[in-house]
C-alpha cells in the first residue's frame, strides 16, 4: 500500500486530554516514526511533533481524532513524495 511521510502538529491546551491522546498514539504506533513533546510552561500549553510513515487515509484518521479532543489543535503537512510502505 502506498504510504506518505507526515508531520502532526499538535498543541494541548488542557493537560486534562493527555492520557485520551496517549491511548490514540498509541492505537497508531505501528505507523509513528518518532515524536517529540514540548511543555510550554508559560503558557500552560505542550506542543507536540509526531512523524508518521502511513497511507493518507490513515494519517488523515489519526490526525481527526486528535483534532476531536477538548482543547486540542492539530495540523498536518504532507511531504510531496510518496512511497510503497514502511519496510
Amino acid at each position: 500500500m502506498e504510504t506518505r511521510v507526515a508531520i502532526i502538529g499538535i498543541i494541548v491546551e488542557n493537560n486534562d486530554v493527555t492520557e485520551q491522546l496517549n491511548k490514540i498514539l498509541h492505537q497508531y504506533a505501528n505507523y509513528i516514526i518518532g515524536r517529540m513533546g514540548l511543555p510550554y510552561h508559560e503558557r500552560q500549553i505542550a506542543i507536540i511533533s509526531v512523524v508518521v510513515d502511513a497511507p493518507q487515509d490513515v494519517i488523515s484518521a489519526l490526525s481527526g481524532k486528535l483534532g476531536m479532543l477538548p482543547d486540542v489543535s492539530t495540523k498536518t503537512i504532507y511531504s510531496t513524495t510518496t512511497g510503497g510502505g514502511k519496510a
